[in-house]
């Protein structure tokens, strides 16, 4: 957050005078500010115009690199052998498990696949005889299995059955046998939900645990035609035409559900649930008692299959149609799907909608040209296939095509089909490799989506030194228009040592600056990463090359590939699409040890290259503003790339932008690096719309106090209701810490990591025992100074102390806002032709100097652009004397912006 106290100078004769006008918000509280400085004026802007010239563009030519990879189609195939099953209609595994594979059968039992290389099919639960249905055309059986989160541990599991006795769809938690994992225990049953179903079709039944640890069951409308029982816009009466959100583990906080015939006490309802305390519903008044507070979404008609995909936390729903459209969702808290309104993007069978009625569109639907039934699936994120990698894979019951659906963070939709076959029920993924999986219903098998060997396209060079990226491989030397560069902050990678360099291969192809946020970069543009590894740390002589790596922007996004440095160290080989891992002895200061190198499957690359994340990770205003040796001369990176002509406008103000504070640079406060770490580290997935589903935002535009990183909730505690993101003075109940700190699955960023970055661990863990120890937000500082956020003389604007100093400015420079005596203070003085500034910098805070001639115009204020005035955030306090030369005629205005990280 940020504020600026605001100084005129008037220029008449030798005399000055100064007065303060008050303090001056930039925006909304919490915008950034960027830091503190002087200016010289002409002679600053002289001294610009004489630098060296650092950069030459120039096309490159050499670079066989193609910019969009060669592709191929899919065919499916028999999955594990010979293994039948009857009706599959559910493929799924216990979490963190990578060996065993569980099949739903409709009749009644539950298959688990043992050793997947050579799978052995035994019946893990048969309930047949509580089942009903489970014949061809009978949309009745057994429907649903989840494992809990914490099965491992509690061996829980949840089923969704239609239920023998009074025709009911019946929700119910069993347990595994304590002493053989491969078999469930019938007996152990406890119904959470029991209700009526008076039709044999649209049961819905499918059940997943978010990533929030809170289960989801999808339910039909009941069945019939046309929602003949009139069951699909109520919140308020039964269980059915919707998503529900239950808590199984009855957490402190969560609610009883309302009074309801098939409801039980065996379950909560999370107090955060959309229709918790609902009084009125599509614009009509209901009873609050009423309302069905398990509700998530409502407006279904069959959703007939659903899936999280975890790294972005949608949820999907295929949702079988009535006669015309079959529909793909992506189900929000709260959201109504039209149903019985609307039928995907048409007119539902009850035409006049409620006034207050508003519908979630589908993200895709189709009509009976290209199928008749849709059924659900899965967003692939395995390794092997990285053209349809993050896309929604989903296929139609009646004419069996399989498509691939993609899907942004801005809503856009593109699908295509990849393959065909019959009959499928369900789809899941093969957790030993990611495939996609599906049930064919027709065959009684599990089957695999594969690559067909048909493949167009230019092909990817095989060597690296048929690449053209390197003039000389021996000694690295990059090609004409291939430009090496550096980066702050770099991202941890097992203490590879690591080089870089990037072309745009026409000179006409520009890229788009943004001082803060990411940059667009042209079709065709190329990124060059080379990681080396000491063999013995310490000695530059032993370094061994590992890989070169590409990363290639294109219309469609951007695609990476490998090369892995033979053993003679001459060359590199292309890396088979879904990466591999190769073992290092290290002496590590006298103590060996082995260290796991993981080259990267093509998908992984576009896991954390997203486009959230602007794709090229480093190649952003922080990372860039340094300053590099270009050969002939040094300087600012980001100054070269501007006046080589890089940028499609010209970068002006140099420097005025943000630099990432390196974890080892003691002059920058520990907060600050904390956060260039975070922000190299981690925001590729956590900001507004990435992956890190809205956990905290790590980017360094966005302030701590609203990051969601101090005392920030987490979607799942594990067990622990003090943890949070980071808890103030508490390492060991900060989840952060432990995530970077943790090899394995939960280890943070999610990575084939080896080894543990120490230097981070130790900056983190002090960072909350010390500085987070005193960490005081906006609203604590207002409780504590006057009682409550509420006193009218705690408003961010008040100046109880009349000493000219808002409460925002006194709370930023650390300064007690009811004493006069006890303000921040800035004194502007003329020398002759100068005029000096002096106030004191505090610690951990920026300042920058700004200026205006008029105030009267819609942008009046301009940072200063000199050295002095780089955003910094310094770890002492101190003092700033700056200094500005007189130019006749006219008024100056200053001000100085104090802002946090």
């Amino acid at each position: 957050m940020a504020v600026s106290s605001l100084m005129r100078l008037c220029r008449r004769g030798e005399g000055f005078q100064t007065y303060r006008t008050g303090n001056n918000k930039l925006g909304r509280i919490g915008a950034r500010g960027v830091a503190l400085g002087l200016i010289f004026g002409l002679l600053a802007a002289g001294a610009l115009a004489q630098s060296p010239v650092l950069l030459e563009r120039k096309a490159n030519r050499t670079l066989k690199i193609p910019e969009t990879p060669p592709s191929g189609g899919f065919l499916t195939e028999t999955a594990f052998g010979s293994l039948r099953f009857t009706d599959p209609v559910v493929i799924t595994a216990p979490p963190g498990e990578t060996n065993r594979l569980f099949v739903v059968e409709q009749v009644g039992r539950i298959i688990v696949i043992t050793n997947l290389v050579n799978p052995t099919r035994s019946i893990f639960m048969d309930i047949d005889a509580r089942v009903s249905g489970g014949v061809p055309s009978d949309e009745r059986g057994l429907l649903g299995l989840a494992f809990h989160p914490g099965y491992s541990t509690n061996r829980l599991f949840f089923v969704f059955y239609t239920a023998t006795s009074g025709s009911t769809d019946r929700l119910s938690r069993f347990e595994a046998a304590p002493n053989n994992p491969n078999q469930g225990l019938p007996d152990s049953e406890v119904v959470l939900i029991n209700q009526r179903d008076d039709a044999g079709n649209h049961n819905g039944g499918d059940l997943h645990f978010g990533p929030d640890g809170y289960l989801y069951v999808s339910l039909g409308d009941e069945g019939g035609a046309n929602d003949q029982y009139d069951n699909s816009q109520r919140i308020n009466r039964d269980f059915f035409a919707g998503i529900l959100r239950i808590d199984v583990d009855k957490r402190s906080g969560s609610l009883p559900p309302n009074s309801h015939v098939a409801a039980s006490a065996n379950y909560a309802v999370p107090p955060d649930n959309p229709f918790v305390g609902a009084s009125t519903f599509n614009g009509l008044p209901v009873d609050p008692g009423t309302v069905r507070t398990e509700f998530w979404a409502v407006g279904l008609r069959n959703p007939w299959r659903m899936s999280f995909d975890r790294p972005s936390g949608r949820l999907y729903v295929g949702d079988v149609g009535q006669g015309a459209r079959e529909e793909i969702d992506v189900i929000v808290k709260g959201g109504n799907y039209g149903w019985n309104y609307r039928e995907g993007n048409i007119a539902g069978p009850r035409r006049t909608p409620p006034e207050g009625f508003v519908a979630i569109d589908p993200i895709y639907d189709y009509g009976r040209r290209d199928g008749l039934s849709v059924t659900g699936g899965v967003v692939y994120r395995g390794d092997r296939f990285p053209e349809i990698f993050a896309h929604y894979i989903f296929a139609d019951y009646g004419t069996g095509n399989i498509w691939a659906l993609g899907y942004d963070a801005v809503g856009a939709v593109n699908v295509r089909r990849l393959a065909g076959d019959s009959g499928i029920t369900a789809f899941g993924v093969d957790p030993s490799n990611g495939d996609v999986l599906f049930a064919d219903n027709g065959e009684d098998r599990i089957k695999r989506l594969v690559a067909s060997p048909n493949v167009t396209g230019t092909p990817i060079p095989t060597l690296l030194s048929e690449t053209g990226a390197f003039s000389d491989l021996e000694s690295l030397k990059p090609s004409e228009g291939i430009v090496p560069y550096e980066l702050n902050v770099p991202f941890w990678s097992d203490h590879a040592l690591k080089t870089r360099w990037f072309a745009v291969r026409d000179n006409d192809r520009k890229i788009g600056f943004d001082r803060g946020g990411n940059w667009a970069f042209p079709s065709g543009m190329v990124w060059i990463k080379h990681f080396e590894l000491e063999l013995t740390r310490g000695v530059s002589e032993s370094a061994r090359r590992l890989e070169t790596r590409f990363l290639v922007r294109n219309t469609n996004g951007v695609y990476g590939i490998t090369y892995r440095w033979n053993d003679a160290q001459n060359d590199a080989a292309l890396v088979p699409e879904e990466g591999f891992d190769e073992t290092f002895t290290i002496d590590d200061r006298g103590i060996p040890r082995t260290q796991v190198w993981h080259y990267p499957s093509r998908s992984q690359c576009l896991a954390c290259h997203t486009p959230e994340a602007g794709y090229a990770l480093g190649f952003r205003t922080s990372q860039l503003n340094r300053d590099h040796d270009f050969g002939d001369a040094q300087g600012n990176q980001i100054r070269a790339l501007s006046d080589a002509g890089y940028f499609e406008t010209r970068v002006e103000d140099i420097h005025t932008l943000p630099s990432a504070a390196a974890a080892d640079d003691s002059s920058q406060s520990l907060e600050y690096r904390v956060r260039s770490y975070l922000a190299a580290n981690c925001s590729q997935c956590h900001q507004p719309g990435g992956p890190g589903l809205g956990v905290f935002d790590a980017r360094l535009t966005t302030a701590t106090s609203e990051a969601g990183l101090v005392n920030g909730d987490l979607l799942n505690r594990f067990g622990n209701s003090n943890v949070r993101v980071t808890r103030p003075g508490a390492p060991d109940q900060s989840m952060l810490l432990r995530r970077i700190a943790t090899l394995g699955s939960g280890r943070m960023p999610p990575l084939a990591s080896s080894v543990l970055d120490q230097a981070a661990i130790e900056l983190v863990a002090e960072w909350i025992s010390s500085d987070l120890a005193n960490f005081q937000s906006f609203a604590e500082w207002q409780t504590e100074h006057f009682g409550s956020i509420d006193a009218p003389e705690a408003s961010a604007t008040a100046d109880p102390d009349a000493d000219g100093t808002t409460n925002l400015l006194e709370y930023l420079a650390g300064r007690n806002p009811n004493s006069s005596a006890d303000s921040w203070k800035v004194s502007i003085q003329r020398a002759g032709d100068a005029v000096h500034i002096q106030f004191p910098k505090i610690a951990n805070r920026s300042f920058e100097i700004q200026v205006a001639t008029d105030l009267f115009s819609p942008a009046p204020w301009r940072p200063m652009n000199h050295p002095g005035n780089k955003p910094f955030f310094p770890a002492q306090d101190s003092v700033g004397v700056f200094q500005d030369l007189i130019v006749p005629g006219g008024s100056i205005f200053y001000r100085v912006r104090i802002a946090t990280p």
